[in-house]
């Protein structure tokens, strides 16, 4: 649907048009026609776009995340709301952004004050010059000799901490961050690793390029001549559409990868290398959300023999992985068949069988159709089947075990009912 700008930009040059007389005017008639061809209308909707410049911090937002952990606005008490701005939703998208990206930072220090948790950088040899990312791990990451945890993210904007922006912002920190899985691991006596598979590279602004001059075998006309005539024809151009147009033009960036950890999958992989092969722990517990379901199956593929020998089991909440695309043995199906379980987006109760796709893990329903929301739903089903899986005889944490269980599980069966209204 055409907003009031473009409607009266139309209106304008249709008057204009009509108003010119027929054959001896058909330059003029062709000029205005090939102008109306180079408008683009998605630009003249931003001509009364209000500036790209928000907040930096959550209290310029003037939001703050309540005692339940739920985003709200300081003044109103209501909950985030995208569409600010009528008919902007470019202009929206970059405020939800910019606040996503605030989120982002909050969720790094609540891991590092509430979680106790340090930042490791990745590469482990990174210079000050060269571009780098880090995880987060628990102080006995390296030395628990009985339990590790590594949490594997999704893809796209999340970043170490998070499941989903969108649950973090829309519902709550419990549902949208991996904050309850180290708290219970930790409580638990797991050692914890926190992997940030979406950090994958710098992005600087690329300098402006210069225009090209014209070569001056484009044309037959001498080159004075033709330089007068462009500039005419030129300044007219921009004059009558610059009137009806003024966007703002985002800076270009290009992207310089980090090394050894340029994908999600390269990223596991490195930290499949440097850190959880060589961490103490007899047992190694993984929990891989959506695309990091994928990357564990790449890691499989490429460190077959040690995973094996150290993963005890690997929880997956709607992996996208797929043993056909990504060519794995059937050496890991059978592994996968034995120490895997998939909790997928479904209608049917939590923890019942859903039919499997293919021969790999066994797939059961996260009890939510809501892809973001299968890590959160199958929270107490994790840990449970991760109790079942730990070989016979190990010694478990077992102190404040019992409080903590009811009380998630209390907190859990709330925010189903919350989350199905």
């Amino acid at each position: 649907m055409l907003t009031g700008p473009c409607v009266f930009i139309l209106f304008i040059l249709w008057i204009t048009m009509a108003q010119i007389p027929g054959q001896e005017d058909k330059e003029k008639t062709t000029a205005l026609k090939d102008l109306l061809s180079r408008i683009d209308l998605d630009e003249l909707m931003k001509k009364d776009e209000p500036p790209l410049t928000f907040p930096k911090t959550l209290e310029e937002f003037e939001y703050a995340f309540n005692e339940q952990g739920r985003l709200r606005h300081t003044m109103t008490g209501e909950a985030f709301v995208f569409n600010a701005r009528e008919d902007l939703h470019r202009w929206n998208q970059k405020r939800y952004e910019a606040l996503g990206e605030i989120i982002t930072h909050y969720v790094y220090e609540l891991l590092e004050t509430k979680c106790n948790l340090t930042k490791e950088i990745v590469p482990a040899d990174a210079t000050e010059e060269e571009p780098r990312s880090f995880i987060y791990l628990s102080a006995d990451a390296m030395s628990n000799p009985a339990k590790l945890l590594v949490l594997i993210q999704g893809g796209g904007v999340v970043r170490a901490g998070q499941w989903a922006r969108r649950l973090i912002i829309n519902e709550d920190l419990d549902s949208g961050t991996q904050i309850p899985f180290i708290t219970r691991a930790q409580e638990e006596g797991y050692s914890v690793m926190v992997l940030n598979p979406n950090e994958n590279h710098l992005e600087v602004e690329r300098p402006a390029k210069p225009a090209p001059l014209p070569s001056p075998e484009a044309s037959d006309e001498p080159a004075e001549k033709r330089e007068r005539k462009d500039d005419r024809e030129g300044k007219k151009k921009r004059d009558f559409y610059e009137k009806y147009r003024n966007p703002q033009r985002e800076s270009e960036t290009e992207q310089i990868p980090i090394r050894e950890n340029g994908s999600p999958e390269e990223h596991v992989l490195y930290v499949w290398d440097h850190f959880v092969s060589k961490a103490a722990a007899r047992n190694v517990f993984v929990v891989a959300h959506s695309y990091g379901g994928l990357s564990l199956v790449e890691l499989m593929i490429q460190r077959e023999s040690q995973v094996k020998n150290r993963v005890c089991a690997v929880a997956m909440t709607d992996s996208i992985h797929n043993i056909w695309h990504q060519d794995a043995s059937k050496s890991i199906q059978e592994w996968l068949q034995q120490h895997c379980r998939n909790w997928v987006s479904s209608p049917e109760p939590l923890d019942t069988p859903v039919e499997p796709m293919l021969s790999d893990c066994p797939r059961v329903s996260a009890g939510t159709e809501r892809h973001e929301l299968t890590s959160w739903r199958s929270f107490n089903s994790i840990f449970q089947f991760f109790s079942e899986a730990l070989p016979t005889g190990e010694e478990e944490e077992t102190s404040n075990t019992v409080t903590t269980r009811s009380s998630h599980r209390t907190k859990h069966d709330h925010d189903h009912n919350h989350n199905d209204l």
